[in-house]
């Protein structure tokens, strides 16, 4: 019997083992590089308080070559009023004429816009690259076409 015990124990550890590579995997996977997080650093310190407190993080996901690279929570895929109906449930997306619906679009587009001009403006950066944040959407209930 002591022996079945052992045997049990054994797999186990196998088992949070192979929980911890997997997490530390996709942890390397999608880790930004060093460049990516000293701008990410930068917008964090720079940024306005409505940009670090706005309920979406924009940051930079890799630089590649002189673009960075950052995530954003729309697209031509995925239009803003479902993003901001994740983010400002009380607000009537379906009304482009709502004014707090435009208000909330007019928020979005300031700090995106605030995130990318922090971004280009770091030494080496001559330009912004927009990539849709489909684990953010995907977390939040948003379907993403591919």
């Amino acid at each position: 019997m002591k022996y079945s015990g052992m045997l049990k124990m054994t797999f186990i550890h196998w088992l949070v083992i192979a929980l911890v590579v997997a997490y530390l995997a996709d942890w390397l996977m999608q880790r930004p590089d060093g460049r990516a997080r000293d701008i990410n650093a930068v917008i964090d310190a720079k940024g306005s308080a409505a940009l670090r407190n706005y309920p979406y993080k924009f940051r930079v996901v890799r630089v590649s070559g002189d673009t960075a690279v950052l995530a954003t929570p729309r697209n031509v895929s995925v239009p803003a009023f479902r993003f901001l109906g994740i983010i400002h449930p009380g607000i009537d997306v379906k009304n482009p004429n709502d004014p707090a619906f435009i208000a909330a679009e007019k928020e979005l587009a300031a700090v995106q816009s605030e995130a990318m001009t922090i971004a280009r403006a770091q030494e080496g950066i001559k330009g912004v690259q927009w990539e849709l944040d489909r684990a953010w959407l995907a977390r939040h209930g948003i379907d993403v076409p591919n």
